[in-house]
């Protein structure tokens, strides 16, 4: 049996902003756009992996007013779950993140259990984390 992680969604305020920034950052690439019920979510995803892809959406996106009105709430205070990129330049791209407009949570550096990471928030707040195996 094979199991793959497809997709993991991304709440953002602006589908829009949040495809620039994330093309902009890392490179990736739209590969869906669908409208459905006066929202829409884009996928994204890399040259290099196939799987998994990011869906960008809005917190009204599926879900119930109230449900919408929550997650908001949690966006804006940036207390949804951090996503955490790898790359082999986390300088290179900590820089295209300043660039693009992202808050900075931390400034690359070499941490004591092996990688060299930094931390930002996205156009939206989410919290993102890259990192950079030990050479």
């Amino acid at each position: 049996m094979t199991v793959q992680l497809r997709y993991v969604n991304i709440t953002v305020n602006d589908v829009d902003a949040a495809l620039d920034f994330y093309s902009s950052v890392f490179g990736l690439e739209s590969r869906n756009d669908v409208a459905n019920g006066g929202f829409r979510w884009v996928t994204l995803g890399s040259a290099e992996q196939v799987l998994p892809e990011l869906v960008l959406s809005e917190p009204g996106a599926g879900r119930s007013p109230e449900n919408a009105d929550a997650l908001q709430e949690l966006l804006v205070k940036g207390e949804l779950p951090m996503l955490v990129f790898r790359t082999d330049d986390v300088d290179a791209t900590f820089e295209r993140a300043v660039a693009a407009g992202a808050e900075v949570m931390q400034e690359p550096m070499d941490q004591g259990w092996g990688p060299r990471d930094c931390g930002f928030r996205d156009p939206s707040g989410n919290s993102v984390r890259v990192e950079q195996a030990p050479a």
